[in-house]
């Protein structure tokens, strides 16, 4: 990795060197394309067992940005507050790219030991556009809602980039080296977001000033990239030369944040730090997360919403088209009911379960793409089984199965990744109904 003085900032560039993640100390290993988590440095005990899928559902995750925010840093602060590693690397696992390695570590700052996450570029990466990152992510085997989330925060920072270089979203490229730690630090963030299940808040975040080195000139700082990608989000000026808030973290945290707060009124159960590289004379440089349960009076703050819209005028091929745009949008679910309507008209009801962070966009997409004036939004819970990914080995070759489980041996659901069985089916010029079933056999038989 570089220091800040070598980043390329244009065209979505996160590069994360900008002197605020610790750089791993390992040496490059033998893993050359494959997400691997390596520790290095001291051993330091975690002082938290880890957390469980789902174990902030109801609750609290606050970012205290103190120091600002970058996407390695998220991940570590995440991976501190008892998030299992192989959340991280069992998800970008699942990406089309190798070619680098995680390292995980410790550093000290102002006598606290916080945890430390790095992207090990091992060999020349190729240039990337926005739309085949989107697609990559679209296409790979990961649980709906962390796939949601990270297509919407790479679409924030795509979108951001689009908008300070006046260049459409599609011309938007990500340069090499960036490309990597962009995509990693989003879809582990996101994977690790999803994993805990808590309403996000975060603080304003600090802006730092000075210049940095871009591919094409000097930049100031904050990047504006970043500064774009803040639309909407809380900011304050300190009086440091420092790129605090880097433009991955910026997209992270305005995509996944239900609302901004100094210190939300919670009562804290358990905290993890994530560690920059560069030390500060007035702060520390980490990034402080805190889970915990809510204090205001109420109910709990749903996790997810029903967004509904009743239609009379739509045809079957424009509410197939509608569906698939909820999906795009961020929707977990989309479904279209038949109804009658006043003056027994024949209509549809249309609806989408989706993330409440993902409520805004989901409805925006169902105003633009159907004939309603109106959507309809109700607050709902939902109780998820932990879910992951395992390859087994058939005739057709590695097939994912994405397995669901709860606390009991009944509540254990394996069903292989239809996308993956049907490029097998066409391979071998094989049925798609047997390739399911050597997958689930090759499966059970473990």
């Amino acid at each position: 990795m570089h220091d800040h003085h070598d980043h390329d900032h244009d065209h979505g560039h996160d590069h994360h060197g900008h002197d605020h993640h610790e750089h791993g100390r390992g040496h490059a290993d033998s893993h050359h394309g494959d997400a691997h988590g390596h520790s290095h440095g001291e051993h330091v005990d975690d002082h938290e067992p880890p957390l469980e899928r789902g174990a902030g559902l109801g609750k609290v995750l606050f970012f205290d940005c103190f120091s600002g925010v970058a996407g390695d840093m998220t991940i570590a602060a995440l991976l501190d507050l008892g998030v299992p590693l192989e959340v991280v690397t069992d998800a970008v696992r699942t990406l089309p790219f190798g070619g680098y390695r995680l390292d995980v570590g410790h550093a000290h700052r102002s006598s606290l030991i916080a945890k430390t996450f790095d992207v090990v570029v091992l060999r020349k990466q190729p240039e990337r556009a926005y739309f085949e990152i989107d697609r990559m992510i679209a296409e790979a085997p990961l649980d709906d809602g962390t796939k949601a989330l990270a297509r919407r925060i790479f679409r924030r920072l795509g979108e951001a980039e689009a908008r300070v270089h006046r260049m459409p979203l599609e011309s938007v490229h990500f340069h090499e080296v960036g490309a990597v730690d962009a995509i990693v630090d989003i879809v582990g963030a996101a994977a690790c977001l999803t994993y805990v299940g808590a309403e996000v808040v975060v603080s304003p975040l600090p802006l730092g000033r000075g210049f940095v080195r871009a591919r094409h000139g000097i930049l100031p700082l904050p990047a504006p990239a970043a500064v774009a990608c803040l639309a909407s989000v809380p900011t304050y000026g300190v009086d440091l030369q420092a790129e605090l808030v880097t433009p991955t973290g910026a997209a992270i945290v305005a995509a996944s944040a239900s609302r901004f707060e100094r210190w939300p009124s919670f009562a804290p159960e358990r905290l993890g730090f994530g560690a920059g590289k560069a030390t500060f004379a007035d702060r520390p440089n980490l990034l402080r997360v805190v889970l915990g349960e809510p204090t205001e009076k109420g109910e709990s703050p749903s996790t997810h919403v029903v967004l509904e819209a009743n239609v009379d005028d739509m045809t079957g091929e424009l509410a197939g088209y509608a569906i698939a745009a909820l999906l795009e949008a961020g929707a977990l679910d989309a479904w279209a009911t038949p109804v009658t309507m006043k003056k027994g008209r024949p209509g549809l009801v249309l609806a989408a379960l989706a993330p409440r962070l993902a409520a805004e966009a989901v409805t925006r997409a169902m105003l633009r793409e159907t004939t309603t004036l109106g959507v309809r939004r109700v607050e709902a819970s939902r109780t998820e089984l932990a879910r992951r990914m395992v390859d087994v080995e058939t005739r057709f070759g590695l097939i994912p199965v994405k397995v669901s489980e709860g606390n009991h041996a009944d509540l254990l659901h394996a069903k292989p990744e239809l996308d993956a069985c049907a490029r097998a089916a066409a391979a071998h010029g094989a049925p798609l109904r047997t390739v399911i079933e050597e997958a689930l056999l090759a499966f059970r038989a473990r």
